[in-house]
Order: structure tokens, then sequence, then C-alpha cells
């Protein structure tokens, strides 16, 4: 039923349809018309009596009327919550490993300060956090680091950014950066010579890629150009694998060890990863491997490990006057800084020779 708004002319019984573009007097008699019911309305204003009108058609057609929120306290993210959401964000996004140490940073944290409301996160709390790390739990300098680091991203994420907590650089964790450990050249031959065919290839492929271990597990033949003597950081599908950082990526490679890994495919068949188990399985135990080797060889087992053959690698490729950009891309590196660790001296004996011959007309 359509409800009409009138006005009542004063000191009779006449009405007239309203019209928007005219303007009333304060005094105006409001009255709605529905049906043939004449109702006069107790309104001072021509908006006051638009709003009755319109509730009046809402109750008669039977509709709903709006009613008014109440107002509402607003919502306190707990730290709780926060870091629930934001590790459900990683495992979505990001590797597994990476998940792995977000969550354990986290858990530390929140057993540090405690379930609190994210706003009232202070610089308190971060710094009694870095001292947990060290002596509640022990950690290693660069490990605490690592944690501090990952819990200060998660901050950031939720818009609490050390800048606003006054966070300076002598309040993280600190942590000497060592210089990256390399197999001397005796070192190597000893090592290879107590390796047998397949373990010599192998730690080879290790030594003249600077290939991840990850890396190295999931390489298949596919990664391999005999043509060009390269062999690429790819993404393998069969396994659900990615490099690092998303990035794929190609090594040159001595000539050498690719006639090894041709040898090595036309005897067992193409097909599959480089270096898998008798089962053709991603073989898992590449460092027990060196550590068997390393106990035939007399070298000290804690000397021996995976990532020294990558330091190796990196470090002859700059001391052979490579320059640093084209190892930062050899080696997957996402900043130069990185890449720079392994810039150190060289102290054989042809640099002997060198630091003589500085001198030798002094």
């Amino acid at each position: 039923m359509k409800v009409s708004l009138y006005v009542r002319e004063h000191g009779s019984r006449q009405y007239s349809k309203h019209n928007p573009k005219k303007r009333y007097p304060f005094d105006t008699i409001w009255v709605l018309r529905y049906g043939r019911t004449w109702e006069t309305l107790d309104a001072k204003s021509l908006s006051e009596a638009t709003t009755k009108r319109i509730y009046r058609q809402i109750e008669l057609d039977g509709g709903w009327l709006p009613q008014r929120k109440a107002p509402t306290e607003p919502t306190i993210l707990m730290l709780d919550a926060a870091k629930d959401k934001y590790l459900a964000e990683i495992k979505n996004g990001r590797k597994p490993k990476t998940h792995q140490a977000y969550s354990v940073a986290l858990r530390y944290f929140y057993e540090c300060v405690g379930n609190k409301a994210m706003q009232d996160i202070d610089r308190g709390d971060l710094l009694r956090f870095a001292a947990f790390l060290r002596y509640e739990k022990g950690q290693a300098p660069r490990s605490a680091y690592n944690k501090f680091e990952n819990v200060m991203t998660f901050l950031g994420k939720n818009d609490i950014t050390g800048k606003a907590l006054k966070i300076a650089a002598y309040d993280w964790p600190q942590y000497v950066e060592e210089e990256p450990e390399i197999y001397e050249q005796e070192m190597l031959n000893r090592f290879f010579a107590a390796c047998d065919e397949d373990e010599r290839l192998l730690f080879e492929f290790f030594l003249m890629t600077g290939m991840r271990e990850q890396e190295v597990i999931y390489a298949t033949d596919r990664c391999l150009d005999f043509e060009s003597n390269t062999v690429s950081v790819r993404h393998n599908p069969n396994y659900g694998w990615t490099p690092k950082m998303y990035k794929e990526r190609t090594i040159p490679v001595p000539a050498a060890l690719m006639a090894k890994l041709k040898k090595m495919l036309v005897k067992r068949g193409k097909g599959g990863l480089l270096f898998p188990t008798a089962n053709n399985k991603p073989k898992l135990d590449f460092l027990d491997m060196a550590k068997a080797v390393a106990r035939r060889s007399g070298l000290p087992e804690p000397e021996v490990y995976l990532h020294k053959f990558r330091a190796t690698f990196a470090t002859r490729a700059l001391w052979a006057s490579v320059d640093l950009r084209t190892v930062q891309a050899w080696m997957g590196h996402t900043d130069l800084q990185s890449t720079m660790r392994y810039l150190r001296p060289q102290r054989d004996a042809a640099m002997r020779d060198k630091v003589e011959a500085i001198w030798v007309s002094a």
C-alpha cells in the first residue's frame, strides 16, 4: 500500500500533495494518506515528516526496519592469533624449511613474552627476547640473530617496526661473521683418493658446481647441457621441489666433469635423478657418505661437510678472477654481500712467491 505525504491548509479541511520544490513554513500541518486513511503527523519539518512517511510505508508493507548497530569495542589482536595467522601464510607460500624456522622463532618469542596484545609489544620485550635466546635457550650467536630477525619480520608484517619500537642495531643479538672454511688442495687429494668411482663423481659434482645439497638431491639429467658444458638448477615437479627463492640458474663446469656424467648416463640410461638411490628415489645421505670417506682417508670428520664444497667453489672462482656478479649468479645469492664473504685472501705457495716479488728490489 502506497503512503503519500500531504499538506493541510490552516482553518480548513483542504489537502494538497506536498511539492518537493516548495518551501513550507514552520507551522505547516503534515498529513499521511494511505488507502482511505488520513493521518495527521506531529512533525516540525519536511525532513521529519518524510522520515515518518518512510517508516509508515515499511510498517504497512511488513518490511524490515533498519536497526542502528550499537558501537562495538575495537578488536584487540593477541600474539597467539597473530602468530598462527602469520605461520599459516608462511606455510602456504614458502618452503617447509622456512616455515619451520619461523615456527621455532615465534614459539620462542611467545614463550618469552607470553600472550599479550600485539599493540602492547614494546622495546623491553625484544631486549628480553634477545637475552632469552642466548641464556635460556642456549642459542649460538648466529642462531640467536636469525631468530630475532624472523621475529622482527613477523612484527613488521603487523605494522610494528623496529623504528617504532626504538630498536637500535646494538639491541640485536651480536655475532662474528666467520670466514667460510674451504678445502685446501691437499685435503681434497686425500678425500678423493679414498672415494670409489661413484663417490668421486658425486663429490666432484658438489665441488665443481657449488650447488646446495637439496639442489644436488633433486638434480636430473634434464639439468645437463652437454653442448655448452653447463649444469642448471631447475624446478623438479615430480617431487614438488623448487630452488631457493624460486630462482633457477645455470653454472658452467669443466668439460671433464661433463664427460664423466655422460659416461654415467650411457651406462645406466637417461631419465630421472642424477644421483638416486638403488630404487631411483631421492638420495638423502650425502653427508653420511662424505663422513664415511673422511674416515677411510684419515681426515677429521668434523672438517668434512657438504657446504664446504660450495665455499671452495666460490672462493676458487674468485681467486681465478671471475667477477663478483658472475659468481653471485652461479651461487644463486640474492645479494652481493653474501658472495663477498667468500672473497678471502690466498695463502698458498703461489701467493707466497708474489709477496716475495713485491719486495725483491727493496
